[in-house]
């Protein structure tokens, strides 16, 4: 599930699985508020090209409550695929007020589809397929992460 922008992506692929990016494994928080309640995870930071490039690519699970977010910086629009990632996600595509744009639930494994953000973002929640419907998220609700509030 990689952003796919042309031919920087064999690149930044490369890159990614090179070196690991330290901070993709260093755990912050974030939150959703929605009308069922205020849902809280565990995240991992992509905000490097390789990180981004590599993202949740060869992981057999993903626990509930975690997830990975891509900080993209700006807001701009963006595409995922899933080649390489072996299970089910949710993308959550969120602007740069922390208001989700956009729900892709359940994103079908090792698919090279690409899966656009469809308006400009600054932001992209991985997490486990199915929670996104499970939690009733849906566009519109806020997430709370520092990534939203910098200048």
């Amino acid at each position: 599930m990689r952003v796919v922008s042309g031919l920087v992506f064999c690149l930044v692929t490369a890159l990614a699985l090179a070196a690991p990016a330290a901070r993709a494994a260093d755990p912050h928080g974030l939150e959703i508020a929605s009308k069922t309640g205020v849902h809280s995870f565990t995240v991992e930071i992509a905000d490097t090209e390789a990180s981004r490039a590599k993202g949740l690519m060869f992981r057999k699970s993903l626990p509930e409550g975690t997830g990975m977010l891509f900080d993209f910086k700006s807001e701009q629009p963006v595409g995922f695929w899933m080649e390489n990632t072996y299970i089910p996600l949710d993308m959550i595509f969120i602007r740069a007020d922390g208001r989700i744009a956009k729900i892709v639930e359940n994103t079908k494994p090792l698919s090279k589809d690409i899966i656009p953000s469809g308006v400009p973002v600054l932001a992209v929640l991985e997490v486990a397929g199915g929670t996104a419907r499970k939690l009733g998220i849906e566009p519109g609700d806020r997430v709370a992460n520092p990534i939203f509030h910098r200048n």
